[in-house]
């Protein structure tokens, strides 16, 4: 009998797929395109409270601001309340087209808004939830948010297809008197947004952390030697752990300096094959066909550039 948590082909496909897709794919900044030098500037990665997103910002000529400092943005949503996490020291990489500028430092006036506002939300998720309902539209509401610098509400929702929502639109503008946005998101903004702990117990990295991570791929769980059980290596989301990406050029790193698996040896005129390649102990291990195992260090082993061969030092084989 097949075990239901082990990830055949198609899971695989589907792991790979989704676990590339681009995060939020509407990144419209309200800038309107605008390129930014950041050429001799301080770049900052702020995160936006209420989505948890992430951006790369520098702030208006002539504004001194610091990490830990409440701050009003440009964000992709539209102008509301962040906080700065850092500096960017490594900035080269960095699309300039996705740095925004901070508008202005947050008032004690602007934190107070922004509190009262989280009643509002409540309100505004649980009548924009009674109206899909009466709808009937097949969605998941994850969200709603008043931005603090626009009047505008957004919603956030899921669904397994598009959705035609302007019926809905025109109920809600009725009902708030203010501009209306819905926007889909896909399952890993809906664990970004929400957070919650990972199986490490720590919080979520895209909800903690940022939200600009790396692609994941099954390689990644493959070349740290990680069980492919689904229940292992998917995360909340039902996606691939973002942190598979974290150490995994580590271990490219120091595989390189080791025989793959599957590599054959000859040693005593017995043919043996690397079964096992621990990069933490640093120790490699060589089976035969009878069952014998022998283990060696991984120093043992030296690569000839000429032959394109690995080999075992003469002075060291048993």
């Amino acid at each position: 009998m097949q075990n239901n948590n082990e990830i055949n082909d198609e899971m695989i496909k589907q792991l790979d797929d989704s676990s590339n897709e681009v995060m939020d794919k509407d990144d419209e900044r309200v800038s309107g395109g605008e390129v930014i030098n950041i050429e001799g500037k301080t770049v900052f990665r702020v995160k936006v409270i209420f989505s948890n997103a992430t951006e790369f910002c520098i702030p208006e000529d002539g504004m001194e601001v610091k990490p830990g400092d409440d701050v009003i943005v440009a964000s992709r949503y539209g102008r509301d309340l962040g906080v700065i996490q850092g500096i960017i020291t490594q900035t080269s990489e960095i699309n300039p087209a996705k740095i925004i500028k901070i508008s202005r430092l947050a008032t004690e006036h602007d934190l107070k808004i922004y509190e009262e506002n989280k009643s509002k939300d409540k309100k505004a998720f649980d009548i924009c939830r009674q109206k899909i309902d009466d709808h009937k539209l097949e969605m998941k509401l994850v969200s709603a948010h008043y931005l603090l610098d626009e009047p505008k509400v957004i919603f956030f929702f899921t669904a397994e297809s598009r959705v035609d929502f302007r019926e809905l639109v025109k109920d809600l503008v009725s009902v708030f008197k203010t501009r209306i946005e819905l926007r889909q998101i896909g399952v890993r903004d809906e664990t970004r947004v929400q957070g919650g702990l990972g199986i490490c117990g720590r919080g979520f990295c895209c909800n903690t952390i940022t939200d600009n991570l790396s692609p994941v791929s099954i390689k990644m769980a493959k070349e740290q030697n990680l069980s492919l059980n689904s229940l292992k290596i998917s995360g909340a989301c039902g996606r691939l752990l973002c942190c598979l990406a974290y150490e995994y050029t580590c271990y490219q790193h120091l595989k390189k300096e080791a025989p793959s698996l599957g590599i054959k040896f000859n040693i005593e005129k017995m043919d043996y094959t690397v079964t096992n390649v621990n990069i933490f102990t640093k120790k490699i291990t060589l089976s035969n066909k009878s069952g014998k195992s022998l283990e060696y260090a991984i120093n043992q082993f030296e690569f000839d550039n000429d032959k394109r061969k690995w080999s075992i030092r003469p002075e060291l084989e048993p």
